[in-house]
């Protein structure tokens, strides 16, 4: 059963690239052959902070847009970079910043010339051809904030999102129109969405939290058992040295309490594959070994 998903959320700054690139990591330590795709054009994303993002601003280079219209310089497999634990990713691409223009290009010259081409079908169909359904366990999609083209591919790729929200007055609007939001969202993509968890992140221990954390229980969507609290110097420190958290926090024998996040991390990757009846078993954190779990 392939577990696939796009990390999505129409609010910024909510934590979703590095909660993309911890769960991947979580995956990939059970033995999850895991592709993370990095779709957002912004400098700084997935591809940064996994340290694969070299040949971002090179024109010459293969990159997934070229794939997506039909104007590859080599085969797919030569997308896939590999990073830390193990994870592959196909990286980010200063041509994602024209994917509309792009795809819209591509489209009316199919359509000169009698042809079909669903902009909003592009990825899912080069997933498909390349065999990714085949060759991975586990398909993590993070695309930008903003809507079009970037996120509807992902959602229409992967079938499902895990959606972040923060238990914050920031958050508020996203959490009480987030069943509005993913009508929408299916009805552009003519896709049926499975919301696979909702993701209390970057929570802090308020009054204000509380008052959400009740407003999640009410939600019709499945709510993620646990919550992923705030911790700057762990992410900003994985972030600088452009690993996982797994590995910044055990590499460097940090405080137990970003542990302990690690632990929420994997809680959150086995609650998801639950929802594809796929059972993985708790992982002990407690050691200093940070190879993959066979």
């Amino acid at each position: 059963m392939l577990i696939s998903y796009t990390l999505w959320s129409e609010a910024g700054g909510v934590g979703k690239t590095a909660l993309a690139v911890n769960l991947a990591a979580a995956h990939r330590r059970h033995g999850q052959r895991t592709l993370l795709i990095d779709l957002d054009p912004q400098n700084g994303g997935a591809s940064h902070h996994i340290g694969v993002d070299e040949n971002r601003s090179d024109p010459e280079a293969d990159n997934l847009v070229r794939h997506l219209i039909d104007r590859p310089k080599g085969e797919f497999d030569g997308l896939v970079r590999e990073a830390a634990h193990g994870i592959h990713v196909i990286p980010s691409h200063n041509m994602l910043d024209s994917l509309e223009t792009n795809l819209q290009r591509a489209q009316e010259m199919e359509q000169d010339m009698g042809g079909r081409f669903v902009k909003e079908l592009q990825l899912q169909n080069v997933l498909r051809s390349a065999g990714i359904p085949e060759k991975y366990d586990v398909v993590i999609i993070d695309p930008p904030a903003t809507g079009g083209q970037h996120v509807y591919n992902a959602v229409s790729a992967t079938g499902n999102v895990v959606i972040p929200l923060e238990l914050s007055p920031k958050g508020e609007q996203s959490l009480y129109g987030l069943e509005d939001t993913v009508s929408n969202l299916e009805a552009e993509t003519d896709t049926e969405i499975g919301v696979v968890a909702v993701v209390p992140n970057k929570v802090r221990r308020t009054r204000v939290g509380d008052k959400y954390q009740q407003a999640f229980s009410e939600l019709s969507y499945p709510v993620a058992p646990t919550k992923i609290p705030i911790r700057g110097a762990m992410l900003n420190g994985a972030w600088d040295a452009q690993t996982t958290a797994y590995e910044f926090v055990i590499d460097n024998k940090r405080p137990d309490r970003e542990r302990d996040t690690l632990e929420q991390f994997d809680t959150l990757a086995r609650f998801i594959a639950e929802q594809f009846d796929v059972e993985l078993t708790k992982e002990d954190i407690s050691t200093e070994e940070t190879e993959v779990v066979a």
